[in-house]
């Protein structure tokens, strides 16, 4: 591991459902018979990968599960699976203040169970992230499930411990044509190399860099990333190639409408990005973690499945589920 010893864990469970905390899953496991069973990303000794499956609990009702993933992993083993669709996600990152620069964002997409998984490889960075287990070819009770030892792969959004956050959102318009000589990843795996490897927005457009994004099977997808410094970036795929469009002010938002060269009134005019901008501008960036989740609120629609702030500096991560329920976490940055 690339820092100091890492404290990752549980703070505290803010409950507005009937759920009372954590409660170890029972029960058989669910999930489609076609995925196979045996994981292909798990580096782990025995012992690692039954501590893995061990740590797993049910505690939201959406469901929500949370897991601890222990040993190693291969960010880049080969999991072919479908790129997800997430129409409607929102995503901004509030950085007017230095202090307490912070990372926002909505997953839009179908009922599916949801976890969050903490990784702390050993020859990368340590992370929390949300993971749609669908993906993985699981139902709403994967207990003894296996294939949950290949959830590294899959990070819909996510926080390492140098205080970097990255997450993403559909664009139709995007189109990545392949450059030679470089190696494909999935569109979702992208999202698991920056965790990993970069501990800032700099270090993050350099590991796009390195690969061939491929968006077959799903949606063309759009990029947005933020660190402990205030730096930010959308990272989208214009004719083919690569865009970069760095922060420059206080704030930066993503929806499902592109960024690169489009002015910011015609960006306004998707409304979720007109409430974020607007409400972003006001307070000049200044957002904490409960402004933040009330701004998701308001772009909020009908399928979105979570909410979730992270604290660039702090480290605190808060994760708002459909149901209503509410967890706090805090991955300490180095």
């Amino acid at each position: 591991m690339r820092r100091h010893a890492l404290v990752l864990g549980l703070v505290a469970l803010l409950a507005l459902t009937g759920c009372s905390g954590s409660e170890p899953v029972t029960g058989a496991p669910a999930g489609p018979t076609d995925a196979p069973s045996t994981p292909v990303a798990s580096r782990q000794t025995p012992a690692e990968a039954e501590r893995t499956m061990a740590s797993l609990r049910r505690v939201d009702d959406l469901p929500l599960y949370e897991m601890t993933y222990v040993g190693d992993y291969d960010a880049q083993a080969g999991l072919d699976r479908p790129t997800p669709s997430p129409v409607g996600c929102s995503l901004f990152a509030a950085l007017g203040d230095r202090d307490r620069p912070l990372f926002a964002r909505n997953f839009d997409w179908d009922p599916n169970p949801a976890m969050v998984l903490r990784t702390d490889p050993p020859d990368g960075y340590a992370s929390v992230s949300l993971v749609d287990i669908s993906y993985l070819g699981l139902g709403a009770d994967p207990t003894g499930d296996r294939r949950l030892l290949d959830a590294p792969l899959l990070p819909f959004d996510g926080m390492n411990e140098r205080g970097l956050a990255v997450g993403l959102a559909a664009d139709d318009n995007a189109r990545a044509e392949p450059v030679p000589g470089l190696p494909r990843v999935g569109s979702v795996r992208i999202l698991r190399l920056v965790l990993d490897e970069a501990a800032t927005v700099a270090e993050a457009v350099r590991v796009f860099q390195r690969y061939n994004l491929d968006f077959e099977g799903g949606p063309p997808l759009h990029y947005l990333l933020a660190d402990e410094t205030g730096a930010s970036a959308v990272v989208e795929f214009v004719d083919g190639r690569m865009r970069v469009q760095p922060g420059g002010g206080s704030w930066q938002a993503l929806t499902n409408v592109p960024v690169v060269d489009v002015p910011e009134q015609r960006r306004r005019d998707d409304r979720r990005y007109r409430v974020l901008a607007e409400a972003l501008t006001a307070a000049h960036g200044r957002l904490d973690a409960p402004a933040a989740l009330e701004l998701l609120d308001d772009v909020r629609q009908g399928h979105t499945r979570w909410s979730v702030t992270y604290g660039l500096r702090s480290g605190e991560v808060r994760v708002v589920t459909a149901t209503g329920g509410r967890r706090e976490y805090r991955l300490p940055p180095a």
